[in-house]
């Protein structure tokens, strides 16, 4: 084991490694040659989701304990969707590089990821592929469901819905603050399918959490115990060589990619998908997504696709139900952290609940992943989520009310004057990796009071941003490549036409080459904001959104070898 040699050794380096730790009172027998265990914390006051962990890094330490393990926790940079701007996105790689170089630079056979709020799990789980060592997921769980006067409520769905009553007073100002603890009431991420939910089920659906891991909502007990187990099986896991590489194959990714698009999960998969087999050298691409899942059916009735909540999915059974319906298109022999193949895991599975995970053959929706759209506007893709849209705008042509970049939204969005209808469709550019920067949760972005005020919820919204899992609407995200760098999305003008086709896969604007080609020869490159340090880094190496957006100098991995030790 690695940790041998800083452990074990004679050499001043030895002596150091052993004495410096011993101030905390580990007694000698803890350095006899054990398992080291890393427990990467992602706890933060400053990230609500993530802020019950200390209790469950000490559920880990007695499972790894337990099971004859040495435990060391650490923290690493936190990333708070409520809190953090102008967005967690631009941190994503931040966090990923701090996780990778903890790693590596320090004695550690094999590491638990505590993971929760959005980035914290693409984030930790692309840092330890970097390094590749024995590695297992435990997710936070999500928040109880929501109560508002009789009814249940969603974190971030029933924001959107909540303010735009507010906006056209259906709802009252004293009623709007009463909901806000009224869905936020337990310790937990966001109890709605969105990306933090979607994360954990992307981690059990790749088999790098124990079975049953990603519904528990956090409060309940059986959290705990999940970290405990997972204490005791990253003990094995080490002693058995079991590294995340050997996990995560191709076709952990193709089981992970249809069970995102049976449970609806959040547009964000994708991107964070991309990146972490980007880290791997596991062929992935836009078009697999597409391929493999946009055309199963949606089988977990949750919002914002559906009506029910986390909490709800668990009841009924969890992701290991909705893999049971799923048998006969998933690699049942890929390996997971558990030593078994997925078939194993899932054998037997039960589902308590037909109305909140329907069978395979009677579905919520039919058809209703995730879909990658390609035409002039997206030469590179983009990407839509049907089970989440208007059924009646998928078909649309309309024209195009444009706006430059977020400000100009938020000056002209309002304006009386602006001239949109039902039939329009929204355009909002400079809102991708280098143009915001950092690719923010923009993308569904809120009607102009005019729609609301007939009565209208939804228009078709393109950008290169991203949206919230929890969020709704017919909206077109990921656009690449991104207007801030020259792609199509910056040549559109206000009365352009633009076509969408979801079932064909198409996204055109009705602009001739020779007109595309005159307006390209024009444009110019907005103009950034001065900018240092980290910010400066993410914008010199970011990638577009169909490669992930990670760093073009992370693609790969460095292993774990240090070969030089601290002191002489």
């Amino acid at each position: 084991m690695r940790s041998q040699s800083w452990f074990t050794s004679e050499s001043p380096s030895g002596f150091v490694a052993r004495s410096w730790t011993k101030n905390q009172g580990y007694p000698n027998h803890l350095y006899d040659g054990r398992p080291v265990i890393g427990i990467c914390n992602t706890w933060s006051e400053l990230t609500p989701c993530n802020a019950h962990f200390r209790v469950l890094a000490e559920m880990v330490k007695r499972g790894v304990y337990e099971a004859g393990g040495f435990p060391l926790e650490f923290p690493v940079m936190s990333l708070g969707e409520a809190l953090m701007r102008p967005t967690t996105m631009l941190f994503r790689n931040l966090a990923a590089m701090e996780v990778e170089e903890t790693l590596r630079a320090n004695p550690l056979d094999g590491v638990v990821l505590l993971t929760g709020c959005d980035k914290t799990t693409p984030s930790t789980i692309m840092g330890a592929c970097s390094v590749d060592l024995p590695t297992i997921v435990v997710s936070g769980g999500a928040m109880l469901n929501g109560k508002f006067r009789g009814r249940d409520i969603g974190s971030g769905t029933d924001v959107w819905r909540f303010h735009d009553d507010l906006r056209t007073g259906a709802m009252s100002q004293d009623e709007y603050v009463e909901a806000e603890a009224c869905m936020s009431r337990s310790d937990g991420n966001c109890m709605t399918m969105g990306t933090a939910s979607t994360m954990a089920c992307m981690v059990e659906s790749l088999g790098l959490t124990l079975p049953g891991g990603a519904a528990i909502p956090a409060p309940d007990a059986r959290r705990k115990r999940l970290a405990h187990l997972a204490g005791n099986r990253i003990v094995g896991m080490v002693k058995e060589d079991l590294r995340i590489s050997k996990v995560l194959t191709r076709e952990a990714f193709e089981n992970a990619i249809l069970v995102n698009a049976a449970v609806g999960g959040s547009t964000n998969f994708i991107i964070h998908m991309l990146a972490i087999a980007g880290r791997l050298g596991v062929p992935l691409s836009m078009d697999d997504f597409d391929q493999l899942g946009s055309r199963l059916p949606l089988l977990v009735n949750l919002m914002p696709s559906g009506e029910f909540l986390m909490e709800d999915f668990y009841y009924a059974g969890g992701v290991p139900a909705v893999m049971r319906e799923l048998a006969g298109l998933l690699h049942l022999g890929a390996l997971t952290v558990t030593g078994k193949a997925l078939g194993d895991n899932i054998a037997g599975a039960p589902c308590y609940d037909r109305k909140v995970i329907a069978p395979f053959g009677e579905p919520v929706k039919a058809a209703a992943g995730t879909a990658v759209l390609r035409g002039n506007l997206a030469p590179d893709g983009a990407v839509i989520k049907p089970s989440a849209a208007s059924p009646h705008l998928l078909k649309h042509r309309g024209q195009a009310v444009v706006f430059e970049n977020i400000d100009d939204y938020h000056a002209r969005v309002d304006d009386p004057a602006l001239p949109v209808d039902a039939n329009s469709v929204m355009v909002l550019k400079m809102v991708g990796p280098v143009g915001y920067p950092g690719m923010p949760e923009v993308g569904n972005f809120s009607l102009p009071q005019k729609l609301l005020d007939q009565g209208i919820r939804d228009v078709v919204r393109i950008s290169d941003a991203r949206m919230s899992g929890t969020a709704f609407g017919t909206v077109i995200l990921h656009v690449a490549p991104e207007s801030a760098i020259g792609g199509p999305l910056a040549l559109v003008q206000e009365g352009d036409w633009i076509s969408l086709d979801v079932e064909a896969r198409s996204l055109r604007l009705e602009v001739s080459d020779e007109e595309l080609a005159r307006r390209r020869a024009s444009w110019k490159a907005p103009a950034q904001p001065a900018a240092r340090g980290y910010v400066d880094l993410f914008l010199r190496h970011v990638q577009q959104a169909n490669l992930g957006a990670d760093f073009d100098f992370l693609v790969g991995k460095s292993g774990s070898t240090v070969s030089r030790e601290s002191h002489a």
